[in-house]
């Protein structure tokens, strides 16, 4: 079995601790696989992110904002919870590691915490309530409109959200505290 990895990172200076840097870690998407729902702006299309363009919109990642809803059902981009200071893609997995600001945002690290509790509790077993992510984009390429299955060939991230993963386009995302 192959495993290939692209990685990119913003070092940050470690400061022993910082009441608003908790970090986190996750799962924004997969590559080359179809999203379980359409995402917001797809006009109705499940779609898939190819491997060469999250490949080639890695760095757009970096320094990016990670938004949440307090109903955790959707985007809100003007609710900044954190920044994005890690995105590689492992297999088909793009991962992503950065901050929240948590003296600020107490409440969604509650949120995280809950839902990670709530996950071990079952067993690992992941549910509809537990948490994923969504990614965020602009000047996306789509190969075929007409196709029922939009193939995203390249993109810009602008950022990223946490949500319920039942509301993410790709149910197998996840966000946990580090």
């Amino acid at each position: 079995m192959n495993i290939e990895l692209e990685s990119m990172a913003i070092e940050m200076p470690a400061v022993e601790g910082h009441p608003n840097r908790e970090p986190f870690r996750g799962v924004l998407t997969w590559v080359d696989v179809a999203s379980d729902r359409p995402p917001a702006g797809s006009r109705g299309h499940r779609v898939v992110l190819t491997r060469a363009a999250a490949e080639g919109a890695l760095a757009s990642l970096l320094g990016m904002a990670l938004d949440y809803a307090p109903s955790l059902d959707r985007h809100d981009v003007r609710r900044k919870v954190g920044v994005i200071t890690r995105a590689e893609i492992v297999g088909r997995k793009l991962e992503l590691g950065g901050y929240l600001f948590a003296k600020d945002f107490p409440e969604i690290v509650r949120e995280i915490t809950r839902a990670s509790d709530g996950v071990e509790a079952r067993g690992g077993r992941v549910t509809a309530d537990a948490l994923g992510m969504s990614y965020e984009i602009t000047d996306a390429r789509v190969a075929d409109m007409r196709a029922s299955i939009w193939t995203l060939t390249q993109v810009t991230f602008t950022g990223a959200a946490v949500l319920r993963r039942d509301k993410a386009a790709y149910r197998d995302t996840w966000i946990a505290l580090e």
